[in-house]
């Protein structure tokens, strides 16, 4: 039953939401909203890993949703590095 949940609402609400965050990464006005809507786009694929590993009952695809979140918390903070700098001059 609750695999029967996941495949048929989670992964096509997860897949609309990753299309809407992928459409904001192209158009987005700055540097700012671009980076956002990538960390955001990730957000969402780590949360399509879990739903992933919960219907495969696959543990080791969760480690791989905490090393992405990983890297993509550090290249957040990297950005917003990048963009304090090349503002304050």
């Amino acid at each position: 039953m609750f695999e029967i949940v996941l495949t048929y609402f989670a992964l096509p609400v997860i897949s609309a939401s990753i299309l809407l965050a992928f459409v904001r990464l192209l158009i987005g006005p700055s540097i700012e909203d671009r980076i956002v809507a990538f960390d955001l786009l990730s957000a969402i694929a780590i949360g399509f890993l879990s739903v992933y590993a919960a219907s495969t009952n696959s543990v080791t695809i969760l480690d791989i949703g905490i090393i992405l979140a990983l890297i993509v918390f550090l290249g957040t903070v990297a950005f917003a590095y990048y963009l304090e700098r090349s503002t304050r001059k």
